[in-house]
């Protein structure tokens, strides 16, 4: 064979293999290096170090932190719940107050219902006696005029203290008495002795119950005094 002939197949393959074991000798060789230079330079490996604990610093402080807000997130979870549970508690004892209170309510409408319809009945009891002795004195034939009279005075007397047991007082002025618009009713103005303005005469008497009037008295004025 001459010299200028085409290398083989396996001359080929064997160059290559030679290629990259060189390069990864290179390699080696670059690492090596660099870690020298760094176990060379005190403050390049310093700053590495000082950088990873400042990372864990970092990491250990925002652990910490999360601890935290997942114990503040329970503990307001809780109060929540408390709160969630005393505002059902109240919702409760107000429906129950308000129950209450309409209860009361009816119960002192129907007791109001009551007294009012038991004085009723104890007022048109005592009137029913009145009204007997009216209709006895109608019923009476006799001429005697006195007699009746005097039977009237005693129903009257016994009408002003059914009256009297009620509260139940009369409005009469004297005359000369001034005139009082929310207890008496002007009918007419006449002349009479009286000063001018007051009561002259009382023409119908009012009636008042505790302290209201029923019914205001009809009275005359004077128009001219001496």
């Amino acid at each position: 064979m001459s010299e200028d002939a085409e290398p083989t197949a396996e001359s080929n393959v064997a160059d290559g293999e030679e290629t990259e074991a060189a390069a990864e000798s290179d390699q080696t060789a670059e690492e090596s290096t660099a870690t020298e230079a760094t176990d060379d330079d005190p403050s390049l490996s310093a700053r590495v170090r000082e950088v990873d604990d400042e990372l864990a610093d970092e990491v250990a402080d925002l652990e910490a932190r999360v601890e935290e807000l997942e114990g503040e997130l329970d503990e307001r979870e809780a109060e929540l719940a408390e709160a969630r549970a005393d505002v059902e508690d109240l919702t409760e004892r107000l429906q129950t107050k308000q129950a209450d209170f309409q209860n009361y309510k009816q119960r002192a409408k129907q007791r109001q219902e009551d007294i009012r319809e038991r004085a009723t009945e104890d007022l048109v009891e005592r009137l029913l006696d009145v009204r007997d002795n009216l209709g006895r004195a109608l019923e009476d034939d006799s001429d005697d005029v006195e007699s009746l009279r005097e039977g009237v005075k005693l129903t009257r007397k016994e009408f002003d203290r059914v009256l009297d047991a009620e509260g139940v007082d009369e409005i009469s002025p004297e005359p000369g008495e001034d005139v009082d618009a929310q207890r008496h009713e002007v009918m007419m103005r006449v002349e009479s002795d009286q000063p001018a303005g007051t009561v002259a005469s009382v023409y119908r008497p009012g009636y008042e119950m505790g302290g209201k009037v029923l019914q205001a008295a009809q009275v005359t004025v004077s128009e001219d005094g001496e």
